[in-house]
C-alpha cells in the first residue's frame, strides 16, 4: 500500500504502551504519537473503570492530565456523547432495507440526502451526523464484501482518503467500533478496511485502540487470505496491511508467521515477516532465521506446507519481470548476500602444478570454522529450493554457488559433512557448471578431495568420510547404476528431488576417464579401513557400501588385486551389530529359498541350506533382546528381524514372553539390581549344585542362593540354567518348600527371555519320568517339534506340582507353535515331490492340495490330542477323591457338633485351596489362549467329547467358551446317542454363564429335540438319555423362567410315557400322573418338598431295578427341584 507511506503509524514504544496501559511512556510519546490514540484514552479516562484500585485512579488522573492540553479531545468527548443505541438501530433497519433492496444505493436511514460530497458533509456535520457518515460508508463496504464472494474489489470513498481529515475519520471509526462491537466486528471491519485507500493506516490505528484485539484480528485476516498472496492485488494489499501490524508489534511477528504456516495462505507474508525479523537480529556466524524458516517449509514432513511454498516459488518466477519490491526477489537477494559473506575472500582460479604445491598447504583461502555449518544449512536450502521448489538459479547465484561449493573446509567433522553434501550438489546440479573454466575448477577441487580423503579423517575422527562416497560413485558409475547415484544423492542431501539420468553424462565422463579408473577403483578400495562400532549413528557412505559393490561386480578378480590382507585387519571380537546383521543374513536367507523352493525345483536347482544343528547354536532370543535395547543405533534392523522371527520362530514371539520381559527390563529390575551385592554375584554354579546335593535335608541353602540369584540379569543367569534344569527332578520329592518352587519357577522365566529354546530341551529332559532318565533317553530340539507331545509325558508328579506345571504349559504352548511352522516348511522344503506327478490327469493342483490338508489334519489332531490330555490331567485321581470326601465328611461332623449349616463358604475354600485347583487353572488359561487362536480347536474337542465331571470346569474357567454356542446344535444333531447327552449337558452350563438371547434359542431347541427323542427312543435308550439329561431342565428354567412351561410340559410327558410302560407290564393302577400332575397345577403347595420326599410315597409292588420307576423318581426329583427354585427365586 504506497499510499500510506507518507502518514504516520503507531510505533512499536506507543503500542507496548497501550498493551501495558503504561501511563509513564504513554506521558513520553510525542503529540503527533499520542494523537492516534486519543479514542482509546478518552474512552478509558470518561467511562466507568472496573478497575477501583488505588493505583488505577492515580493513572486515571495521569491520563486526564496528559490530555488536558490536546485540542482534539473535545471532539472525541462529543462523538462519545452521542445515543449510540439509537444510532444502532437505524443502522439495524437500514441493513435490513439494504437486504430488501438487493444491496442497491435506496434511501438511507442513517444519512438523508446528501446536498454536498461525502468530505463537505463530513466537514459541516456535528458529532451525531458525522458518525452516521462513516458508519453508513462503512456498512456498504462491509456488505460488498459479503457479496464479492472471495473477489477482490477497490472501493473509492472520499471519507478514508481525503488527506485533511484522516485523523477525525479515524477517531470516528475507533469510536464506533468500540461503542457498537455487535454491529462492527473488528474481523469484519479489518476485512472492509483492506477495500479502501489507506486502509492499512487505518487497521492499524484501529487496532493500536483496542490492543487486545491483535491476534484476534491477524487470525482473521490471514484466515479470509489467500494461498499465493503474490499474484493479486488484494493477496499483497493484505500482506502489506499484516506487515504493517507486526511492525507495531514486534514481539508477536513470529506468532503471526506461525499463523500464516498453519493456514497454509499467504506466504508472501511469512517470507516478509521473517526478512523484517532477520533485519532486526543481531548479526552472527550462525544460521540465519530465513535460511532455518525456509528450510523447515521444504524440508519439513507436513507434504501440504511444503507443496504451497513451492508453488509460491515457482508461481514468482513465472511472472515476466520481477520487481525488485516483491518478496521473492527480497528473499532470493538477502539469502545471496548471506552466501557472498561467507565465501573465501581470496580465491585463485588459474591452474596450479602438483608440484607447486606443499602437502595439506592449498593457494585456495578455506571456509573459516565458524562459517562450515552456515555454509552447509545454505547448500541444503538452495538444493531444496532449486530440487524441490523449482528455482532457476541466476548466473550471478549460480557463479557464487560453485565458488562456496568448491572452497576448501578445515578438517573438521562439520567440514566432512560439508564436503559430502557438496559433492552430490554438483551431482544434482550439474547445470551450474556451464563454462570450461567453471568445469576445470570442479576437476581441480574433486582431485582435492582424493588427495585430502585420509587427512581429513585421521583428524576429523569421523569414521565415515566423503572418500568412501566418492568411491562408491566411482564404481556406480563404471557399471552404469545412474540410478544408484540418484538414490545415493538424495540419501546424502535427506531430500527426494528429481534429477535426471541425462545430466550425469559429463559427471560421468570426467569420473570414469579423468579421475577414476576401474582399476584405481579397485586398488584404492583395498586402502580403505574397517568401520569399527558400526551403527546407524554413523553417518555418511560407510566402507561396507564400496566392498559390497566392488564385490558385486567381481573388480577384484577382474584386475587380480588380492584381499587376503582384508581380512586380516578385521577386529576378532565380533560387535553386537556384527552378529546381528549375520542373524539377519542367515534368517533372509532361510526364508527366501523357502520362498523359492518351488521355482528353484522348476530349474532342478537345490542349494544348501543352512542345518538345523547350526540354527540351534545361535542365540536368537538373547541377539532379539540386545537389539531392542539398541533400536536407536540399528535403524529399521530390529524391526526387519522381528518380521522374519514372527515368520520363522513363532515360538520365540509369544505375547507372554514379551510381557514377562519387560517386567524384568522395567523399573522394578533396577530396583533389584541396586540390591545386588558381592555375595550374590560371587555364586557359582558348582556352589549351586551342591546346595541341591543337601536339599532332602538342608532347604536353606538352596533357598538363599536361589534369592541371590534373582538379583542377577538374564544374561548372568545363563551359566546356572544346566544347574537350576537338571535338579528340577528333585522338586517334586514331598516336602520341599513352596518358596523354593516359586522361586526357581521365577529364575526359569527370566532364562526364558533369553535362552528359550536351549533351555526348554534341557527342562524336558529334566523332568521325564525315572525309568526313561534311567535309560539316558534324551531328547532333541528336533523330535520336540515333530512331536509336542512329548512334554507331557514327563513326571505324573509334574501334574501336582503347579509352578513346574506352569513351566511344562509354556512349553507346549512353544512347542505347538514350533511345530506348525517347522511342518509348514517341511511342505516348503519337499516341494519338489509336487513337480513329479505332473503328468497325472489329476493336475498340478491336486498333490498340492492333498498335503496341505494332510498337515492341517494333522496339526489338528496333534492340538486336539493335547487338549484332551490336560483336560484329563484336571481330574482328580482316586486318591484326591477319597481325600476329598474324608475332608468333607469331617468338616459336616463338625459343624453339625456346632450347630453351624453343612453347606458354606468355608467347604467350598476347602476344595480350592488345593493344587489341583491351581492346576486346573493354569490349564485353564492356555485353553483359553488356543481356543481364541483357533477356534477350529473349540469344536473339535468337543465333538470327540470329554469326560462330564468337567464341563462346571471348562465352562467356567475358560472364557472363550461361549463359542461352543455356535456349534451346539450341529453336535445335537449328530446319531450318537453319548454326543446329544454331552451337547445338552454342556448346554446346561453354558446357559447359568452365558444367559444370552443365543443361548435362550438353543436351550428352545434342544428342549424340542428331547422332546422328539421321547417319541422315538427305546425303552432302555430312553433310560441311558433321559437320566442324565433330566437335571439340564433345572438349569435351563434357572436361566431362562419363560422356558418353565415348555419344560414342565416335557416332564409330564416323559412320566406319561413311562407309567403307560409300567402299568402294561403289572396291569396295576400307579398314581404316579396324579402325582405330577399336582406338581404342575400347584407348585405352590409342594415347594415345601425335600429332594428325598418322593421316597415316602413311591411304587410298592415294584423294586428300583426298572428303568421306567427310576425314570419317573428322576422326573419327580427334577420337578421338585425345579419349584423349590422357582419359589425361593420369587
Amino acid at each position: 500500500m504506497a499510499e500510506c507511506s507518507g502518514l504516520q503509524f503507531v510505533s512499536p514504544y506507543a503500542f507496548e504502551a497501550m498493551q501495558k496501559v503504561d501511563v509513564v511512556r504513554l506521558a513520553a510519546l510525542s503529540d503527533p504519537e499520542l494523537r492516534l490514540l486519543l479514542p482509546c484514552l478518552v474512552r478509558m479516562a470518561l467511562c466507568a473503570p472496573a478497575d477501583q484500585s488505588q493505583s488505577w485512579a492515580q493513572d486515571k488522573k495521569l491520563i486526564l492530565r496528559l490530555l488536558s492540553g490536546v485540542e482534539a479531545v473535545n471532539s472525541i468527548v462529543a462523538l462519545l456523547s452521542v445515543d449510540f443505541h439509537a444510532l444502532e438501530q437505524d443502522a439495524n433497519k437500514e441493513q435490513q432495507l439494504r437486504h430488501k433492496l438487493g444491496g442497491g444505493s435506496g434511501e438511507s436511514i442513517l444519512v438523508s440526502q446528501l446536498q454536498h460530497g461525502l468530505t463537505l458533509e463530513f466537514e459541516h456535520s456535528d458529532s451525531p451526523r458525522r458518525l452516521r457518515l462513516v458508519l453508513s460508508e462503512l456498512l456498504a463496504i462491509m456488505n460488498k464484501v459479503l457479496e464479492s464472494n472471495g473477489e477482490f474489489f477497490f472501493k473509492s470513498s472520499e471519507l478514508f482518503e481525503s488527506p485533511v481529515y484522516l485523523e477525525e475519520a479515524a477517531d470516528v471509526l475507533c469510536i464506533l467500533q468500540a461503542e457498537l462491537p455487535s454491529l462492527l466486528p473488528i474481523v469484519d471491519v479489518a476485512e472492509a478496511l483492506l477495500h479502501v485507500k489507506n486502509g492499512a493506516w487505518f487497521l492499524c490505528l484501529l487496532v493500536a485502540n483496542v490492543p487486545d484485539s491483535f491476534n484476534e484480528v491477524c487470525r482473521g485476516l490471514i484466515k479470509n487470505g489467500e494461498r499465493q498472496d503474490e499474484e493479486s492485488l488484494g493477496g499483497r494489499r493484505r500482506t502489506e496491511a499484516l506487515r504493517h501490524l507486526c511492525k507495531m508489534n514486534l514481539s508477536q511477528a513470529l506468532r503471526i508467521r506461525g499463523m500464516v504456516v498453519e493456514e497454509c495462505h499467504l506466504p508472501g507474508l511469512g517470507v516478509a515477516l521473517t526478512l523484517d525479523h532477520t533485519k532486526n537480529e543481531s548479526s552472527d556466524d550462525g544460521v540465519s532465521d530465513l535460511v532455518c524458516f525456509v528450510s523447515g517449509l521444504l524440508l519439513g514432513t507436513n507434504a501440504k506446507v511444503r507443496t504451497w511454498f513451492g508453488t509460491f516459488i515457482r508461481n514468482g518466477q513465472q511472472r515476466k519481470k520481477e520487481n525488485i519490491s516483491s518478496v521473492l526477489w527480497q528473499m532470493r537477494r538477502q539469502l545471496l548476500l548471506e552466501l557472498m559473506v561467507i565465501l573465501p575472500t581470496v580465491r585463485s582460479t588459474h591452474v596450479v602444478e602438483e608440484a607447486d604445491m606443499e602437502p595439506h598447504v592449498s593457494v585456495y583461502s578455506g571456509l573459516k570454522e565458524e562459517h562450515v555449518v552456515k555454509a552447509s544449512a545454505l547448500l541444503r536450502l538452495y538444493c531444496a529450493l532449486m530440487g524441490i521448489a523449482g528455482l532457476k538459479p541466476t548466473d550471478e547465484e549460480a557463479e557464487q554457488l560453485l565458488q562456496l561449493m568448491t572452497s576448501r573446509p578445515p578438517a573438521t567433522p562439520a567440514g566432512v559433512r560439508f564436503v559430502s553434501l557438496s559433492f552430490c550438489m554438483l551431482l544434482a546440479f550439474s547445470t551450474l557448471v556451464s563454462t570450461p573454466e567453471q568445469e576445470q575448477l570442479m576437476v581441480m577441487w574433486l582431485g582435492w578431495m582424493i588427495k585430502e580423503e585420509a587427512y581429513f579423517e585421521s583428524i576429523s575422527g569421523v569414521s565415515a568420510s566423503f572418500g568412501e562416497m566418492l568411491l562408491l560413485v566411482a564404481m556406480y558409475f563404471h557399471s552404469s547404476q545412474l540410478s544408484a547415484i540418484i538414490d545415493l544423492v538424495c540419501s546424502t542431501l535427506g531430500m527426494k528431488i528429481v534429477i535426471k539420468p541425462n545430466s550425469l553424462s559429463r559427471m560421468k565422463t570426467i569420473f570414469t576417464q579423468e579421475i577414476f579408473t576401474e582399476q584405481v577403483v579397485t586398488a584404492h578400495a583395498v586402502r580403505v579401513p574397517v568401520t569399527g562400532n558400526l551403527g546407524a549413528n554413523i553417518t555418511g557412505f560407510l566402507p561396507i557400501h564400496c566392498i559390497y559393490q566392488l564385490l558385486r561386480s567381481r573388480s577384484f578378480t577382474k584386475h587380480k588385486v588380492s584381499i587376503k590382507g582384508e581380512n586380516s585387519r578385521v577386529n576378532q571380537r565380533y560387535s553386537i551389530t556384527t552378529q546381528l546383521l549375520v542373524l539377519y543374513y542367515v534368517l533372509s536367507y532361510e526364508e527366501a529359498l523357502l520362498a523359492n523352493t518351488k521355482t528353484l525345483a522348476a530349474m532342478q536347482k537345490k542349494p544348501k541350506s543352512y542345518s538345523s544343528a547350526l540354527m540351534d547354536q545361535i542365540p536368537i532370543k538373547y541377539l532379539i533382546r540386545q537389539a531392542q535395547g539398541l533400536q536407536q543405533e540399528l535403524g529399521g534392523l530390529h524391526s526387519a528381524l522381528l518380521r522374519l522371527l514372527a515368520t520363522n520362530y513363532p515360538h520365540l514371539c509369544i505375547v507372554d514372553d514379551w510381557i514377562c520381559e519387560e517386567q524384568i527390563t522395567g523399573t522394578d529390575a533396577l530396583l533389584r539390581r541396586m540390591l545386588l551385592t558381592a555375595t550374590a554375584k560371587n555364586h557359582s554354579s558348582k556352589q549351586l549344585q551342591e546346595a541341591f546335593s543337601m536339599l532332602p535335608g538342608n532347604h536353606t541353602q538352596v533357598m538363599q542362593i536361589l534369592e541371590h540369584l534373582t538379583l542377577l540379569s538374564a544374561g548372568e543367569l545363563i551359566q546356572y540354567a544346566e544347574v537350576l534344569t537338571s535338579n528340577m527332578s528333585q522338586l517334586l520329592n514331598i516336602g520341599v518348600p513352596r518358596r523354593i518352587l516359586q522361586t526357581v519357577n521365577k529364575l526359569w522365566m527370566v532364562l526364558n527371555t533369553v535362552m528359550p529354546r536351549r533351555l526348554w530341551v534341557m527342562t524336558v529332559n529334566a523332568l521325564q519320568p525315572s525309568v526313561k532318565i534311567v535309560r539316558q533317553q534324551k531328547y532333541t530340539q528336533n523330535d520336540l517339534m515333530i512331536d509336542p507331545l512329548i512334554v507331557l509325558r514327563c513326571d505324573q508328579r509334574v501334574h501336582r506340582c503347579p509352578p513346574l506345571m506352569d513351566i511344562t504349559l509354556h512349553m507346549l504352548n512353544g512347542y505347538l507353535l514350533a511345530s506348525k511352522a517347522y511342518l509348514s516348511s517341511h511342505l516348503k522344503e519337499t516341494a519338489e515331490q509336487d513337480m513329479r506327478p505332473s503328468q497325472n490327469t489329476m493336475g498340478l493342483e491336486a498333490p498340492e492340495v492333498s498335503r496341505e490338508e494332510l498337515k492341517n489334519a494333522l496339526l489338528a489332531a496333534q492340538d486336539s490330542a493335547a487338549v484332551q490330555i490336560l483336560l484329563e490331567i484336571c481330574l482328580p485321581t482316586e486318591e484326591e477323591k477319597a481325600q476329598g470326601s474324608n475332608s468333607h465328611s469331617l468338616l459336616k461332623k463338625i459343624q453339625s457338633a456346632a450347630g453351624l449349616p453343612s453347606q458354606g463358604l468355608e467347604e467350598e475354600e476347602d476344595s480350592l485351596l488345593c493344587n489341583l485347583r491351581e492346576v486346573q487353572c493354569l490349564i485353564c488359561c492356555l485353553l483359553h489362549q488356543m481356543y481364541i487362536a483357533d477356534p477350529n480347536i473349540v469344536k473339535l474337542v468337543h465333538f470327540q467329547g470329554y469326560p462330564s465331571e468337567l464341563l462346571s470346569l471348562t465352562v467356567a474357567g475358560i472364557p472363550s467358551m461361549h463359542i461352543c454356542l455356535d456349534f451346539i446344535p450341529e453336535l445335537i444333531a449328530q446319531p450318537e446317542l453319548e454326543k446329544q447327552i454331552f451337547a445338552i449337558q454342556l448346554l446346561s452350563y453354558l446357559c447359568i454363564q452365558y444367559a444370552l438371547p443365543k443361548s435362550l434359542s438353543v436351550a428352545r431347541l434342544a428342549i424340542n429335540v428331547m422332546g422328539t427323542l421321547l417319541t422315538v427312543l427305546t425303552q432302555s435308550k430312553r433310560y441311558a438319555f433321559f437320566m442324565p439329561t433330566l437335571p439340564c431342565l433345572v438349569s435351563f428354567c434357572q436361566a431362562f423362567p419363560p422356558l418353565y412351561d415348555d419344560i414342565m410340559s416335557l416332564l409330564i410327558q416323559i412320566g406319561q410315557v413311562c407309567a403307560s410302560d409300567v402299568a402294561t407290564q403289572t396291569r396295576d393302577f400307579d398314581p404316579i400322573i396324579t402325582r405330577l400332575q399336582q406338581l404342575k397345577e400347584k407348585p405352590s403347595e409342594q415347594s415345601g418338598l425335600g429332594k428325598d420326599s418322593f421316597s415316602k410315597s413311591g411304587l410298592k409292588n415294584r423294586g428300583s431295578t426298572d428303568p421306567d420307576v427310576q425314570l419317573c423318581h428322576c422326573i419327580e426329583r427334577t420337578i421338585i427341584e425345579i419349584i423349590n427354585m422357582s419359589v425361593s427365586g420369587v
